[in-house]
């Protein structure tokens, strides 16, 4: 009996050691929540990139990916989730997911992606690093007046539209950017707000007849209606610009010129990792990306043909990627 007794014991002991090792085994692992505003290729590449980066660098991690679908009652609700999972880093891809976990998760180091201006978004109290905030993260601000300033000289246009997502604190900063390169450039600017992506190809088509040309920033909720702006331009002869590369596949646009996000997404990983290490999240900040081979220049020769543009010699050396006869070629 005492030898029956003597055997259950060591068996529960055992038993008990193996549930406490998994427990801890589980604890012990990291935990990476992914907030995504919307699935678009600019989005979905900088999360690309920033898993490929961490396994790169040997992170073994698990992910938590969300998708808030363009709405903003979901971002708070997922970062409500993150809070109770208790993630170890949570990522914020575009504006209002970053907005939303930087309000709830004030005790989780919070990594920004792809977000215009962190410092007008409130996620971060200054551009100077050493600040006690957990957050830090990747900005997408794009060269907005070297676009505008491109697509005038190409075009010849003398009023510049723009369509933007007003309650998004990003499509709000991108078009008061664009408003302010306009008139330093001499030229008009004629801007249209939406609400969501429905309303985008009425908004474009409302300004339609009062510009000669189109300029399409990194606007989440823009950029994620594309083939309506491409519709109603190319009906109306009216060329576009597009600020992200990343999502001008099958559509008639004239130039194209932005970041290439996956590598954003690798600056992502980066930032992740160095959190993961231990860095103060304060002491890391808001990294831009300068580089030149950050951005790639997408010429569409077809376009140019229709509208009768003429394109320089110099451009199409700088193209990254051409369109010619209905094909893509990539230099």
């Amino acid at each position: 009996m005492k030898k029956s007794l003597l055997v259950a014991l060591v068996v529960l002991l055992i038993v008990n050691g193996l549930f406490a090792t998994g427990t801890k085994e589980k604890s012990d692992e990291i935990l990476i929540g992914v907030s995504k505003f919307l699935a678009h290729p600019a989005l979905d590449a900088v999360e690309k990139g920033m898993q490929d980066y961490l396994a790169s660098v040997g992170k073994v991690v698990r992910y938590d990916f969300q998708n808030a679908n363009g709405e903003g009652s979901a971002t708070s609700q997922i970062a409500q989730k993150f809070k109770s999972d208790k993630v170890d880093v949570a990522v914020g891809i575009a504006t209002p997911t970053a907005q939303a976990l930087a309000m709830v998760l004030t005790d989780t180091p919070v990594v920004f992606s792809a977000v215009t201006d962190p410092l007008s978004a409130d996620l971060v109290p200054s551009y100077e690093t050493g600040y006690s905030d957990k957050i830090a993260g990747v900005s997408d601000m794009s060269p907005v007046e070297a676009q505008i300033a491109l697509l005038a000289e190409l075009t010849g246009a003398k009023v510049i539209g723009n369509v933007y997502a007003s309650g998004e604190a990003n499509g709000v900063a991108l078009m008061e950017e664009a408003k302010e390169a306009t008139e330093a450039l001499g030229l008009s600017f004629v801007a249209s707000a939406v609400a969501n992506t429905a309303e985008v190809k009425s908004a474009t088509q409302a300004i339609m007849n009062r510009v000669d040309a189109l300029y399409v920033a990194t606007d989440n909720t823009v950029v994620s209606a594309l083939p309506s702006i491409d519709e109603v331009t190319t009906k109306a002869s009216v060329p576009f610009m597009v600020s992200d590369p990343s999502n001008v596949d099958g559509t008639n646009f004239l130039i194209a010129w932005g970041f290439d996000y996956y590598k954003i997404g690798l600056a992502t990983g980066k930032v992740v990792e160095q959190i993961l290490d231990g860095k103060k999240a304060g002491d890391i900040g808001t990294i831009f990306l300068t580089d030149p081979t950050d951005f790639e220049l997408w010429v569409n020769l077809d376009q140019a043909k229709k509208l009768n543009i003429n394109i320089s010699n110099d451009l199409l050396d700088s193209a990254s990627v051409l369109i010619e006869n209905g094909k893509k070629v990539v230099k």
